[in-house]
């Protein structure tokens, strides 16, 4: 990625994804100007804790993407889609259609494929789709401007099938701030199933070491998109 400033959507299944998995990149362009939103099909409200009902972590976890996306310099989507239950259908491919239309990104940033969790394997094929339909269609279920933007596919340890880290980005700069804004969700750091902002954190300086900066986060893309260019003259 360039250093200026960029608009970045990262689409994630629950509240979270996006946010763990590409949060670094995110407050990377927040620091050098850039906006930055991030989009969950899903509020993720099936992992409440035993003092909250599932309506009243659903409510608590939008507040924790509004406030993260805020320290982004940017906005958060959440649909109404019940966390498990995402339907992988065209209704959906066009509500994101038009939030790619209304973002108008620079990057898109989503799922790798998984085996884990449903609601992540159908956000990855979502996505793309969505991604076609906001760069040529135009009909009555799609507003605005057509708009195209390529996809990164974020690493994540519940999607980590046949995952090959290809695309390396810098984010030292954004480290810190990233760090501060995890603290915004109540799971990453409170969860007893897994110890979230330790995983990511540490892989970011593992990515760090191997793209020879301090942090990085670290993306693949489809095998049909990894052409290398050289010159010999």
């Amino acid at each position: 990625m360039e250093n200026k400033p960029k608009v970045i959507l990262a689409i994630g299944g629950h509240i979270g994804d996006a946010e763990l998995t590409a949060g670094g990149v995110m407050a990377t362009n927040a620091v050098l100007g850039g906006k930055n939103y991030t989009l969950a099909l899903t509020a993720g409200e099936r992992g409440n804790p035993a003092h909250l009902t599932v309506e009243e972590y659903r409510k608590q976890k939008i507040e924790e993407a509004e406030a993260f996306a805020e320290m982004m310099n940017g906005k958060a989507y959440v649909l109404r889609y019940q966390d498990g239950e995402l339907p992988n259908n065209e209704e959906v491919r066009y509500e994101v259609a038009n939030i790619i239309r209304e973002v108008r990104p620079d990057l898109i940033i989503t799922h790798w494929h998984s085996t884990m969790h449903k609601d992540h394997n159908a956000t990855h094929y979502i996505v793309p789709d969505a991604q076609f339909l906001a760069s040529v269609v135009e009909c009555d279920k799609i507003q605005g401007k057509r708009h195209y933007a390529p996809i990164y596919f974020a690493e994540n340890w519940e999607d980590d099938l046949d995952f090959e880290p290809y695309v390396y980005i810098d984010i030292t700069p954004g480290y810190d701030l990233w760090c501060e804004a995890l603290h915004k969700h109540w799971f990453v750091m409170n969860s007893k199933d897994f110890k979230y902002y330790d995983y990511y954190t540490s892989l970011a300086r593992v990515r760090g070491c191997l793209n020879r900066t301090m942090y990085a986060e670290a993306f693949n893309i489809y095998d049909r998109q990894k052409i290398v260019r050289r010159k010999l003259w």
